[in-house]
């Protein structure tokens, strides 16, 4: 593979405080007012009684009178929005956040969600975080690993776990009636684990395996590569499984050491969605994990980030094989983090800019551009836009699968769609982004699982459960203007980082791409 272009000399790193107050601030913007910066946030429900003086109000005693003046004038929200049931937030004793959020279902899912991942590993033990996601369920002081999976093909229960950058979840659904020994049987796992010198080495072998499969899967090994590139030399930059040689040497200790730091009561949420109130939530969880020791002086992730901040570098890693049928490949630029203002107008435009599906011949037809460029591309199979979010940073591009004839034409469509809005965007076009973006996140929270994912992502990212109602009006605020200000800034004679993969000698090279950033002829 050829190696990525030598990077910029790297600016000093910020004084840490500096960069805690910096974020801060971008966190106010979408998490409750009065957030402590070492110990998480102070968090606000919203009972459906917030909504009777006006939305408008709502968001000005929350947010204060700079964030309402978007809104158009007269704005209504949609009545459905109104009807939203609350998420109800308490704590334990311990700090340890609890969300429930009532549905009339007969089953519930439980699970925590914990402010930890690959980025707040040591380099020294990448991977640790993917390791122990599968180690955890392999045995407690109190179920070995028979009993364990015995007891929950008895309750008809659903067990899952999965680690992201930033995020550790561990859920399970099930019956009503069982969250409250599903619930001791989490606790059991999260924190009685045995971690056994034998079990280690049976799953390394496991994980292994699993490495091996994923190099097989194209989407999984570029996005790997574009985090490396973009990220290289900083936390963000690491793979989620980590390489090799940190996995065939990881033992008990480096496990051990690694719960020990991170899995503190004030970054783990419990979040529960289905048919049981919060008081009974909140006392199954103080009798099972209230007995979690505290941590009055425990880092937050903001103070890891703060430490060990992530520099995007414009860059280009490419994996030339030309015995693939097809090339993958992807480009982005810089974007903002979670709790950024400029966070909704990003995620408009991801909607604006689209998605293209060579399979379905309507995508001629379509009204949105880069979908009606590539319908005439005849080498193009399919493109999507991505939008990766973490605390401080994210990645904005499109990944694109093709043939190998004709990729400099692709390149040229994608450029041209996602620089365009930085001088043009149409008021149609945009309203239509809008309602499909509206009506995927609704779509989307079809299940207590995927309501209590949204509940804890939102939790950990926000401080809060951001209600539907202000979803919408953050979104219905951003306007033509809006779009191109985040174009001009965040794309606009900006550097890029680009990873590809396959039969890619046709794809241009970097600053063939780079001069396309800063095109006039729109």
């Amino acid at each position: 593979p050829s190696l990525p272009r030598r990077p910029p000399p790297r600016p000093d790193p910020p004084n840490p405080a500096m960069l805690s107050s910096r974020l801060l601030r971008s966190l106010g913007s979408f998490a409750a007012r009065g957030s402590a910066p070492a110990r998480g946030f102070s968090v606000m429900t919203y009972p459906p009684t917030s909504y009777n003086g006006g939305l408008r109000s709502m968001v000005k005693s929350t947010f204060g009178e700079a964030l309402t003046a978007p809104l158009p004038p007269n704005y209504e929200p949609d009545a459905l929005t109104m009807e939203e049931v609350p998420t109800v937030v308490g704590k334990l004793s311990n700090g340890m956040r609890v969300a429930t959020r009532f549905m009339p279902t007969k089953t519930a899912t439980i699970g925590v969600w914990i402010d930890t991942g690959t980025r707040f590993e040591d380099a020294k033990v990448n991977g640790v975080a993917h390791f122990l996601e599968h180690l955890i369920f392999k045995g407690t002081n109190k179920r070995d690993q028979r009993k364990l999976e015995v007891e929950v093909e008895n309750l008809g229960a659903h067990l899952n776990a999965y680690t992201s950058r930033e995020q550790t979840v561990y859920y399970a659904k099930a019956l009503k009636n069982d969250i409250p020994q599903v619930t001791e049987l989490l606790a059991n796992i999260l924190l009685d684990s045995k971690l056994d010198a034998g079990a280690v080495e049976r799953e390394r072998d496991v994980i292994l395996r699993e490495m091996q499969e994923v190099d097989q899967v194209p989407e999984e090994v570029l996005f790997d590569y574009l985090h490396g590139t973009a990220y290289q030399g900083s936390p963000l930059g690491r793979t989620i499984l980590g390489p090799e040689s940190i996995i065939r040497s990881l033992n008990q200790d480096d496990l051990r050491a690694y719960i020990a730091e991170h899995y503190k009561p004030h970054r783990m949420v419990v979040v529960c969605t289905g048919d049981i109130k919060h008081e009974e939530v909140m006392s199954i969880a103080e009798a099972n994990f209230g007995r979690l020791a505290a941590d009055p002086a425990g880092k937050s992730s903001l103070d890891y980030v703060c430490e060990t901040p992530s520099y995007f570098i414009g860059s280009e890693v490419r994996v030339r094989n030309d015995d693939q049928p097809l090339a993958h490949f992807a480009m982005s630029f810089e974007s903002c983090g979670w709790a950024h203002p400029d966070s909704p107008a990003f995620m408009v435009l991801q909607s604006l800019i689209g998605s293209f599906d060579g399979r379905h011949s309507v995508m001629k037809n379509s009204g949105n551009r880069l979908t009606a460029a590539l319908a005439d591309t005849p080498d193009c199979q399919s493109a999507s836009t991505f939008s990766t979010t973490y605390t401080d940073t994210g990645l904005f591009g499109v990944y694109a699968i093709a043939k190998p004839g004709n990729l400099d034409d692709i390149v040229h469509s994608v450029l041209d769609a996602m620089i365009r809005p930085c001088f043009k965007v149409d008021s149609g076009e945009l309203h239509r982004a809008k309602t499909a973006l509206k009506v995927s996140m609704l779509s989307m929270l079809d299940g207590t699982t995927a309501e209590a994912e949204e509940i804890g992502r939102q939790m950990l990212a926000y401080g809060r459960r951001i209600p539907t109602v202000e979803m919408f009006a953050r979104i219905d605020a951003v306007d033509e203007d809006a779009i191109k200000r985040i174009a001009n800034n965040y794309f606009y004679d900006r550097e890029l980082a680009v990873a590809s993969i396959g039969p890619v000698h046709s794809l241009p090279d970097y600053n063939w791409m780079r001069r396309r950033t800063f095109w006039n002829s729109y």
